[in-house]
């Protein structure tokens, strides 16, 4: 069982999306995005959705439901993941059409590829769970980008590789068919940048690095940038 570090967090967007929200007025949310992102925040017990709540509350780009569905970015609160709370997960992403905030406070290895494979972007350790992290995890977790912790994103590189190489000259094994550019774009993503970042890196618009990950999710069914990375890594590309 992996405890949650006393470390900092990364994330799989932009270092300036973790820097403390400057002044914005009303209706104009962190990173530049102009509307208010729905949220549902489940807890197993209400002194913790309260305290989750309580915190969101005070940001404006943060719009407050009772339920999650499309369109939606549901908050779920664990201590540790078991199996009823992964089919929670799996239900709020595959059947009501939610984006999913994983807020944990231990997680086994063994979980971490299949929270991301249940749709899973965003992923805060409970004893870090401040406002402006949550809303940081929030408002990724809306742009289907990655938020993971440092330490857990290095153990999922770390497995999914262990993965890869297992399967390595296994016959029949699938293959991607990735194009080289969306090969780049997933690199570099794996590495941390933004959308920005990757299109200046690749002297692309960054219109063109949207239209790249939407079509290669879209193609492969991935739910999300951290989803696409994971199965990059498992199949070798990356």
């Amino acid at each position: 069982m992996l405890n949650s570090p006393r470390n900092t967090t990364t994330s799989m967007t932009s270092t300036t999306s973790a820097a403390a929200p400057a002044a914005h007025g009303p209706g104009k949310a962190v990173g530049g995005i102009d509307r208010r992102v729905p949220v549902a925040v489940s807890a197993p017990d209400p002194i913790s959705r309260e305290g989750a709540v309580s915190q969101l509350r005070r940001h404006p780009e943060i719009d407050l439901r009772e339920e999650s569905g499309p369109g939606t970015v549901a908050l779920l609160i664990e201590d540790a993941l078991d199996d009823a709370a992964l089919t929670r997960l799996r239900r709020i992403v595959r059947s009501e059409g939610a984006r999913a905030v994983l807020v944990i406070g231990a997680i086994r290895e063994s979980e971490l590829l299949d929270v991301v494979e249940c749709g899973v972007g965003a992923i805060v350790w409970r004893h870090e769970a401040t406002a402006h992290r949550l809303v940081q995890a929030v408002l990724a977790s809306s742009r289907g980008d990655g938020d993971l912790p440092a330490d857990l994103l290095g153990r999922l590189i770390s497995q999914v590789g262990t993965l890869h190489r297992g399967a390595a000259g296994r016959p029949g094994a699938p293959s991607l068919g990735l194009a080289p550019r969306e090969v780049d774009v997933l690199r570099l993503v794996a590495e941390g940048l933004d959308t920005g970042e990757i299109a200046g890196k690749l002297s692309y618009s960054e219109r063109t690095v949207k239209n790249v990950m939407h079509g290669l999710t879209t193609r492969l069914h991935l739910r999300n940038r951290a989803h696409a990375v994971a199965y990059a890594l498992r199949e070798g590309y990356i």
